[in-house]
């Protein structure tokens, strides 16, 4: 026991145990109290354009309603933080132990001495995992203990979860954010999550195993909801849980929009009594403002790709809304939200929402920038001379080599940019398949189904796959259009590059990425790119040059 100079909300425990050391020192911010963490000034985030088909779509968005009253009753501006209550959290950062930090929020009075007692406990529990000793790290916030788990066991998990999780889903233990935000959100009393992670790292599994064991299987009623960005998305989530939850019987809907042939009017559809429920804002929303999903039962509300939900002009609202109705029926509702990204901007605001909309503390678990791209993807880049070069490095190096290392997304930046590679590669001879969201719902539906089924091997897409999309046999991702601001062309997106890397290389399996790079502009937008991952990404000598992909796809593990 390491203890406190007097006595205090906040105890440490470090002691000897059968598990490995905790990657991170997870702890529960006070509510009212001043954050640790150094974070930006949340000002309401401005309208912003994406690149990506979500909001082009249409279907997933609600037409502006009466319920606009929602939004405008937060009181945004009221969501600004204070400057004065900035600190930073350096201390936390020990790069031998983890590349995730947990926030620590502290009384002002008490924040320099817990700061020094961390910096001892975390040079001691370095100095000792590098010595050999296998230690946990315990955190007391309250009543509160937090302990990492080696097994799906220690989480006191039912017999059926468990059941789905080994039998089923074939996991053996948790991953590291597993471990760690697990506990967090099974431990009473169910305390509120923030957290980020590396892409394909097992963010899925711990929102949907936190829904499934808050589920009463007695109660007919929804008591967990999960909004997603895409539709996509959703339906891969709600296969995850359906798989998960195979033996505990529990209820499930997928709320997104129907296609032509099975649509119904909201209206004069039953009212929800699935027990969870899994979908996008637009048609969430519209099913709560007909007063056919009901909030009075809920029990946790889970945002995926939580960063793009509260930043993109749409779902920003939607999502507001729905957080709005659900805090007027049960503010006890415990809320987590997930992504590999979140900048500095949005995680403030993120934070200021969760705490003055719900009750009760929250966690927060973050990824320094520099540690966000995955290890085991290799990145290169390739200079071309013209676009002509670009198709023809696809054509003839890519194409030739990726059926030997499995499925390859192409990204493209536009709609027109799909519809133009898909003729061109077409008209050589290559069968692809394209994705985008001009594409009728049904349409978008079969195309993914037969990529995840492996009956297509090569899947051109916008931005509409970038996020969340998991597919374990993509080995090579392809940047035809390196990923830009949409309101300022000459800046990269660094989110989104970071989410179309993680397509590749899934749950620490070995993948590369190529950048096609032909303009002067693409060359400083990679050098941004690089600049801001603090990386270097290793150029393919020749564009022309069978030797130099074969190499590259050697050194990335795939040949």
């Amino acid at each position: 026991m390491f203890p406190l100079l007097e006595p205090s909300t906040v105890a440490i425990t470090a002691s000897s145990a059968p598990l490995p050391m905790a990657d991170t020192t997870a702890t529960s911010p006070v509510a009212n109290t001043a954050a640790v963490e150094e974070v930006a000034e949340a000002q309401p985030q401005e309208t912003k354009r994406s690149w990506g088909d979500e909001a082009g779509a249409g279907s997933d968005h609600a037409a502006p309603t009466s319920d606009d009253k929602y939004v405008s009753a937060l009181n945004l501006e009221s969501l600004a933080i204070d400057e004065t209550k900035k600190k930073a959290n350096n201390f936390l950062d020990d790069p031998d132990d983890s590349n995730i930090k947990s926030v620590l929020s502290l009384s002002l009075s008490r924040s320099m001495e817990i700061q020094l007692l961390i910096r001892a406990i975390v040079s001691d529990f370095g100095s000792a995992k590098r010595a050999g000793f296998n230690l946990v790290l315990q955190v007391t916030v309250g009543d509160t203990v937090y302990t990492s788990a080696k097994t799906f066991e220690e989480l006191n998990l039912s017999p059926d979860l468990l059941k789905g999780l080994y039998v089923e889903m074939k996991f053996e233990r948790p991953s590291k954010i597993q471990a760690h935000s697990l506990p967090m959100i099974l431990t009473p009393p169910h305390q509120h999550l923030i957290a980020q992670a590396q892409n394909g790292s097992g963010k899925t599994t711990c929102f949907i195993l936190g829904m499934l064991s808050r589920v009463d299987p007695k109660l007919g009623a929804p008591q967990a909801l999960c909004i997603c960005p895409t539709r996509e998305l959703a339906i891969q989530n709600m296969e995850v849980l359906k798989k998960m939850g195979k033996y505990t019987g529990i209820t499930s809907e997928c709320a997104i929009p129907m296609d032509s042939t099975n649509y119904i009017p909201v209206s004069q559809r039953a009212p929800v009594s699935a027990q969870v429920v899994i979908g996008t804002p637009g048609t969430i929303n519209k099913w709560v403002t007909a007063k056919k999903l009901s909030m009075s039962y809920l029990k946790i509300l889970v945002f995926d790709e939580a960063d793009h939900m509260l930043a993109e002009s749409g779902f920003k609202d939607d999502s507001l809304r729905i957080m709005k109705a659900i805090n007027r029926s049960n503010p006890d509702c415990q809320v987590l939200l997930f992504s590999a990204t979140f900048d500095d901007a949005v995680r403030a605001f993120v934070s200021k929402i969760v705490r003055d909309l719900f009750r009760g503390d929250y966690n927060q678990m973050f990824v320094n920038k520099e540690e966000l791209s995955l290890e085991s993807v290799k990145q290169y880049k390739v200079r071309c001379p013209d676009e002509l070069a670009k198709i023809m490095v696809i054509k003839d190096r890519i194409f030739e080599l990726a059926n030997k290392v499995g499925q390859t997304i192409i990204f493209v930046r536009t709609r027109n940019s799909a519809s133009m590679l898909h003729k061109a590669l077409t008209e050589y001879g290559y069968e692809v398949t394209t994705i985008q969201g001009a594409l009728k719902q049904e349409d978008r539906d079969k195309i993914v189904k037969e990529f995840k089924d492996g009956l297509t091997q090569v899947l051109i897409s916008t931005d509409l796959l970038a996020r969340g999309f998991d597919q374990s046999l993509v080995n090579l991702v392809v940047n035809f259009d390196l990923p830009v601001k949409h309101d300022l062309p000459s800046e990269p997106d660094c989110e989104v590059y970071l989410h179309r890397v993680g397509r590749a290389g899934r749950f620490g399996r070995k993948g590369a990425v190529f950048n096609l790079l032909c303009h002067d502009r693409d060359n400083m937008i990679m050098a941004k790119i690089e600049k801001h991952f603090n990386m270097e990404v290793t150029q393919v000598p020749s564009w022309t040059s069978d030797e130099d992909f074969v190499a590259a796809l050697k050194k990335a593990g795939l040949l």
